[in-house]
């Protein structure tokens, strides 16, 4: 038993050698010799890596992007997995979409390995676990016309890998987003966004470098999916959800700057509107009444830009 411990363990460590966020930094050798400034400096030197490196994906991103507005339009969801960070990132991705763009909490989902308890501590053994992930999954039916994207900086958690598995196994889109290039992970998906950001500031520490490049893909993921499904006007947030005192505020100075009316006029279009800041501003626009604007809006898809192209023509 113990024999068959060690040889695990010394297969991981061979494992580990390959991964390159494992790697040691050589410009960070002398990190804990720096004062503040220096570390600071150090830091921010390998961060400014990560925007390049994505930058270079966004073909991949783009392709992402159109697998999930399509399956939005077919009802479908946008589902993230991950494990530790990985899984915290989706889910922190996936609880601002309904504020920021009006949608069900259910549109997009974020499931990490262990549970809720695991977004605040740890949960031993979660990310080894394939069985897990295929239990996670379908509890909350994942299905064909879903989009499932598997997060894991790694490139090797196996927790991640079955679910990705199980997700090409119902015919469910898969995208990977890693940050070391593993040839089971990019086999287990259909779209492979691989972020190679190089070993972190401290070795192994892929909240950071790693961490910072899955929230700027993730964000690009459900930014742009809900931007073509018709969820901005210019580079408004038209369809913010006034659910509390900020966002109403929000949804007030929307509407007087996607229209140029005054506050009074904003305040009163949202009023007749029950706070739909899209609505709202597709009355004061055109100067149809609140039914015909939703009429229209349900015409053109939800793209306002579109309505107000009709109305005027």
């Amino acid at each position: 038993m113990k024999k068959a411990l060690m040889k695990k363990q010394s297969q991981l460590i061979d494992e580990l050698k390959s991964i390159s966020t494992e790697g040691q930094n050589q410009d960070t050798l002398d990190i804990d010799m720096l004062d503040a400034i220096g570390v600071l400096e150090k830091i921010n030197n390998e961060d400014q890596k990560v925007a390049s490196v994505v930058k270079q994906l966004i073909p991949e991103i783009a392709q992402a992007v159109d697998k999930i507005v399509a399956a939005f339009a077919k009802g479908g969801r946008l589902i993230y997995i991950g494990a530790g960070t990985s899984g915290r990132l989706g889910i922190l991705d996936a609880v601002e979409c309904p504020p920021t763009f009006s949608v069900a909490d259910t549109q997009v989902l974020g499931i990490i390995a262990g549970g809720e308890k695991a977004i605040k501590k740890a949960v031993e053994g979660a990310e080894d676990s394939e069985a897990f992930a295929i239990e996670d999954l379908k509890s909350v039916n994942l299905s064909s016309k879903d989009v499932l994207v598997g997060i894991a900086a790694s490139g090797r958690t196996p927790y991640v890998i079955s679910a990705m598995n199980y997700g090409q196994s119902i015919g469910a889109t898969v995208v990977g987003v890693s940050c070391s290039y593993n040839e089971v992970f990019d086999k287990a998906n259909d779209i492979n966004i691989c972020a190679v950001v190089g070993a972190e500031v401290l070795t192994g520490s892929t909240r950071m470098k790693s961490g910072t490049a899955q929230k700027l893909i993730l964000n690009m993921l459900s930014t742009a999916s809900m931007i073509r499904s018709g969820k901005s006007y210019r580079n408004l947030m038209i369809d913010v959800n006034a659910s509390n005192e900020k966002l109403y505020a929000r949804a007030v100075r929307i509407v007087m700057q996607a229209t140029d009316c005054d506050f009074e006029t904003a305040k009163q279009a949202l009023s007749n509107a029950s706070n739909n800041a899209k609505l709202a501003t597709l009355t004061v626009l055109t100067g149809m009444s609140v039914e015909q604007a939703r009429a229209s809006l349900v015409q053109n898809k939800g793209f306002l830009r579109k309505a107000v192209e009709q109305a005027s023509q």
